[in-house]
């Protein structure tokens, strides 16, 4: 597959919603350190602290869009979670000269995802060449029972990814094979290093009715949660 330059800016990986990163720890808190770091240097007004009762109330709304999302994705989890053990050492040279490979563990159903198509949903595990789990859709990365969130493809990937699911049907199951140049290249450390190669476990799904809104309520209860974490009121800073 032609290698191609990097079309996702650091702003659009991390644009609130996906702890998408695909995907170096949350990018949702990445978001949130950003905006706490700007408040500081702002007026006191919109960053009064938050009281006990509203993080309480955020975090029981998390709880609830939580146990709604598992719900709505429980079947795809029991598709998926067949798969985890591909999450396999991988020979770092190799996968760094070899471009973007792939291989379909399942094929789905679905339509064929085609070149810049970010219309859909997608479970992941993402993992270095030492076997390292460095981020995934999983509530456990061990003995996991459930998703916990999902990656909407709208809000920008890494370019090996986007290559890497062209030709995937919604509902399959592919493992993506990323060099460094082509995930994140000398603009991030992961896997202990620059220019490290990706492996990813990905499962696509249509951006559908009723995990659609169920993986959007999640996200931005996510969010207020991790904002009051941090003394903030989401909703008195944003619904002004």
């Amino acid at each position: 597959m032609e290698e191609r330059e990097l079309k996702t800016s650091l702003k659009q990986r991390i644009i609130i919603s996906v702890i998408a990163i695909v995907m170096v720890g949350s990018i949702i808190a990445s978001y949130v350190a950003i905006v706490v770091g700007e408040s500081k240097s702002s007026s006191s007004s919109s960053t009064s602290k938050i009281s006990d009762e509203k993080i309480a109330a955020y975090s029981e709304e998390y709880t609830e869009k939580l146990k709604a999302f598992k719900e709505a994705s429980a079947n795809d989890f029991k598709t998926f979670s067949a798969y985890k053990s591909e999450v396999k050492a991988y020979n770092e040279a190799s996968a760094n000269e070899s471009g973007v490979k792939t291989r379909d563990l399942k094929t789905g159903n679905g339509r064929e995802l085609k070149e810049d198509d970010t219309d859909y949903l997608a479970y992941y595990v993402g993992f270095c060449a030492d076997e390292t789990i460095f981020d995934s859709s999983l509530n456990d990365t061990k003995n996991p029972t459930a998703f916990d969130k999902a990656l909407n493809a709208s809000l920008g990937m890494i370019e090996g990814w986007n290559a890497g699911v062209i030709g995937m049907k919604l509902g399959g199951v592919r493992e993506i094979t990323v060099p460094g140049e082509l995930a994140y290249g000398s603009s991030m450390e992961i896997c202990g290093g620059y220019n490290k190669p990706l492996k990813f476990l990905v499962m696509a799904v249509a951006n559908e009715e009723p995990l659609k809104t169920a993986a959007a309520e999640l996200d931005m209860a996510y969010l207020k949660l991790q904002y009051a974490n941090y003394g903030i009121d989401y909703e008195e800073v944003y619904n002004k």
